[in-house]
């Protein structure tokens, strides 16, 4: 059994970014570790209430005006938000903090690839990193990209318009960034950036995708060292009970519609406005999730429930269908309980989550301007009046393995690696290599001595 650590967990983003780490924290704990998690002041009290010790970065202010940004839920202006906001301007903040709970030979950092101040004290202190992927989106690719939220016609082409677009996809992140993670570096005593951005971010010791493979088959031109475990399935269901009202009225009659934006959108009104119409034409009892009740229509059916939350273990199993923003967390949990699923996708990894549904034949999506009355119950009939849906769902169901007690065991395995640093590599699956994956090994390869 390996020696009592410390763990330094850094998510980065919205709830359901927060909660698998602090699913591992708890198995680490409950190991016999002691587990601090960085993050914003938001999730203090779960963090708390979790038994796992909290350190602030961030005020709940500033998560306040993060989720209000409009631009946040946009396709492109998003992807450049989230890096600046939750990695660029929290760095500092985040080294300095590992910094004072970093214990030679006992500390180990599990964090998010926007956490660049993780990825700085890896290098400062020499502390052992794994990079923790929630989603696929995550992982570069030229062999079999993921779908980005804009461009998505992109995937199609050959490879070398691939190529030429992912050079051009770095070259645009480091003209964003570069500059100022080397005044940081400089700052540190680091010398400046000797790759990009977008290859910096992966901790050159462990990269851990928290999804299985049948869900995005491992590539060959990921990070060196990357490992997959499994979903963590994670929700809030040992420390926050179902409210009477909801176990009432999912008592009192059929199987409901379940509708959610996601716990951080705060510019979901049409959504829910679309999404009481359709239970009115389809005559179904639906349950809209949002723990900002201003999003909601003024006049709902007399058959609509609002929650502000209720873990999805508990609540999904008792639901006909999930139509929802696509988020990897409220994706898999819906893979888990079986049910079939209806994506409405805005930005980030969602359209990406969203095609691996439909390949799997569990779901389908629609953008959010083709997200109508009419549309929309039309598809979720179709789904629902399926013969052979409610057997893939319990197919792909009967999959699911939770992923945190493997993870864990990664994150062990790094304990006391501290000296060895960067060099050290976890073992990585043999794979064959055709002649297109080994051009694209030569050119990473030479990319990074230049």
């Amino acid at each position: 059994m390996p020696r009592a650590a410390r763990f330094i967990l850094v998510p980065v983003g919205s709830a359901g970014d927060v909660h698998p780490y602090v699913g591992l924290g708890r198995v680490l704990r409950d190991r016999g570790h002691e587990v601090f998690v960085l993050t914003n002041a938001h999730f203090k009290p779960l963090i708390r209430r979790s038994g796992l010790h909290f350190v602030e970065i961030g005020t709940e202010d500033d998560y306040d005006r993060f989720t209000r940004d409009p631009d946040l839920w946009h396709p492109r202006r998003g992807l450049l938000l989230v890096p600046r906001r939750g990695g660029l301007e929290p760095a500092r903040a985040v080294h300095d903090a590992v910094a004072r709970l970093h214990r030679p030979g006992a500390t180990v950092v599990a964090a998010s690839a926007l956490a660049f101040g993780a990825r700085l004290a890896h290098e400062t202190l020499g502390l052992p990193l794994a990079t923790i992927h929630l989603q696929p989106f995550a992982f570069p690719s030229l062999l079999r990209p993921p779908r980005p939220p804009f461009l998505a016609w992109t995937v199609r082409l050959p490879y070398p318009f691939r190529r030429l677009a992912y050079g051009v996809t770095h070259r645009l992140a480091d003209r964003l960034f570069r500059v100022e993670i080397d005044t940081l570096r400089t700052e540190l005593g680091l010398q400046p950036l000797q790759t990009s951005v977008l290859d910096w971010l992966h901790s050159p010791q462990c990269v851990i995708g928290l999804f299985p493979d049948w869900f995005a088959p491992p590539q060959s031109d990921w990070p060196d060292g990357s490992r997959l475990t499994g979903f963590p399935l994670f929700d809030e269901s040992p420390l926050t009970p179902v409210e009477p009202e909801v176990v009432r009225f999912l008592d009192d009659g059929p199987l409901p519609l379940v509708f959610t934006a996601g716990s951080a959108m705060r510019h979901a009104a049409r959504f829910f406005d679309v999404s009481a119409q359709i239970c009115r034409r389809l005559r179904r009892r639906g349950l809209f999730l949002t723990g900002h009740p201003e999003q909601l229509p003024a006049s709902q059916p007399p058959d609509v429930l609002h929650a502000s939350y209720v873990p999805f273990s508990l609540l999904l199993p008792r639901c006909a269908l999930l139509v929802h923003h696509g988020g990897i967390g409220t994706t898999s949990q819906a893979l888990a309980a079986g049910v079939p699923q209806l994506v409405v996708p805005r930005a980030f990894d969602q359209p990406d989550n969203a095609e691996r549904l439909i390949r799997l034949g569990v779901g389908d999506a629609l953008g959010p301007r083709r997200y109508t009355p009419a549309r929309g119950a039309r598809v979720i009939e179709q789904l629902l009046n399926d013969p052979a849906m409610s057997g893939r769902c319990a197919d792909v169901a009967s999959r699911i393995r939770p992923g945190l007690d493997e993870t864990c065991d990664l994150l062990e395995s790094l304990i006391g690696t501290d000296r060895k640093q960067s060099r050290d590599r976890l073992p990585v699956r043999d794979r064959t290599q055709t002649g297109e994956e080994a051009e694209v090994r030569t050119s990473k390869r030479k990319k990074n001595r230049e």
